[in-house]
């Protein structure tokens, strides 16, 4: 492992945005560390730290950085798309779409079956078995939450042809048209009371954020305009939470009326602004200390394992209080002085049960061979949309009542946990045929 990370970063070509990786780890390293402080878990059931101290919820505005993930997720698909067209032969934008979704979801989908598939299975035996209460009941219903964040990224990667050529057109005026479609949104939604209305924002708000990656990949966020994003972006967003119905918090909290998450609110699309222009202000100093060859061979380490870190980061936070109460250690009250004592201890424990995990799962990270570029546009949308539905639908109704029929809501819909596997399993399917060609 490690003589192939020296290679991969020795190979680095002078052209690559070195910053645009680190940002990608980094993102996501801030989620995992976040999701890890802000677990109260005591003998009684799982809490929200924030919930127990509300005035840790301003931390949120550091803490959650998917709007990052999904900027430079803009930037990467703008690059990746743009680099299969100039290949392309006439006539045959359709099997590059495929070969597109195919490329980009591969390295996506790939570890995200593994970890379906070894917790369907987990669940499936714990269930026959007659467990699934207490703290193994809570694991099996919170442990695929993070995949709403892959069932969102699917969403993008599948608009990204459409939404290019948009911006290739209208430049920020598609950014703005985005923007101003999820301003309409919350208008309808609180002034007017429309109901479902709300849910479009779950595209809005997040195809904004990643439309502002396609005006990076044009060199189009300049330092000025970077502190433009900045400074409004935060005075939009302190304005709206102190004025307005938003809440406090950038994450979901148990029990609230609004959610800035659970759909998308204007709030987070303002919160998004300022952190997108507030990591383009530190990109200099950023790219000078990626210079070093040390760093960046961290950076190229952590990259190759990233999502399959992201995946498993709850199994093992989860693993480690299951461990602590099978050892009958005292879990102390959340937010008390013994509690804050433990967290280095907590913390060190599930960074080296996830870095176990990523051990065993790594291997399904790496990109296997490229195909040829052909391949089948319709079946491959298809089957993008399949996963997209089948993540979404896992990551709220969890494994927990596998058995019984539990269901939960998506949007309007119903879903179970089989029909979820299914569907994510099949789309899965679908978009590796499109890709090498079978309809």
């Amino acid at each position: 492992m490690g003589s192939s990370v020296r290679e991969l970063a020795g190979a680095t070509p002078a052209t690559r945005d070195r910053y645009v990786d680190l940002l990608r780890v980094g993102s996501l390293g801030a989620v995992v560390l976040g999701h890890w402080l802000m677990a109260a878990v005591t003998p009684d059931g799982v809490g929200n730290l924030l919930a127990v101290v509300p005035a840790l919820q301003p931390l949120t505005w550091l803490l959650q950085v998917m709007p990052v993930f999904f900027f430079v997720g803009g930037f990467s698909h703008a690059l990746s798309y743009r680099s299969l067209l100039r290949k392309r032969p006439e006539g045959s934008e359709d099997s590059v779409y495929s070969a597109f979704l195919r490329a980009r979801l591969q390295r996506l989908l790939r570890p995200t079956m593994v970890f379906v598939l070894v917790w369907g299975a987990a669940a499936l035996l714990v269930q026959l078995l007659g467990g699934g209460g207490g703290l193994t009941g809570v694991t099996l219903r919170m442990v695929t939450q993070p995949l709403w964040f892959i069932g969102i990224y699917l969403a993008m990667v599948a608009f990204t042809p459409p939404l290019l050529r948009l911006h290739e057109r209208y430049g920020w005026g598609a950014f703005t048209g985005l923007a101003g479609a999820a301003v309409a949104v919350d208008v309808l939604r609180f002034a007017a009371g429309v109901p479902y209305v709300e849910f479009l924002n779950f595209a809005f708000v997040w195809l904004a954020v990643h439309q502002l990656g396609f005006l990076r990949a044009d060199g189009r966020i300049r330092l000025r305009r970077a502190a433009l994003l900045a400074g409004g972006g935060l005075i939009a967003a302190t304005a709206l939470v102190a004025l307005g119905p938003y809440p406090l918090s950038m994450v979901g909290m148990p029990g609230e009326k609004v959610s800035n998450m659970a759909p998308p609110t204007l709030a987070l699309l303002a919160h998004g602004l300022w952190l997108v222009g507030a990591v383009e202000l530190l990109r200099a100093p950023a790219a000078r200390l990626l210079e070093r060859p040390r760093v960046w061979r961290t950076v190229v380490a952590a990259n190759g394992v990233a999502m399959t870190a992201f995946l498993w980061h709850l199994t093992a936070m989860f693993g480690v209080y299951g461990a602590l109460l099978a050892l009958d250690v005292d879990l102390p009250e959340p937010a008390s002085a013994a509690w804050w004592t433990q967290v280095p201890l907590r913390l060190a424990l599930a960074a080296a049960l996830t870095a176990a995990l990523v051990t065993a799962f790594r291997t399904f990270e790496r990109p296997a061979a490229s195909a040829p570029v052909q391949g089948h546009g319709p079946l491959a949308a298809l089957g993008a949309t399949l996963c997209l539905l089948g993540v979404l639908g896992l990551s709220m109704v969890g494994f927990n009542g596998l058995l019984d029929g539990r269901t939960a809501l998506l949007i309007a819909i119903p879903v179970s946990a089989p029909a979820a596997v299914a569907m994510t399993l099949g789309g899965w399917l679908l978009v590796e045929r499109a890709g090498r060609g079978t309809p």
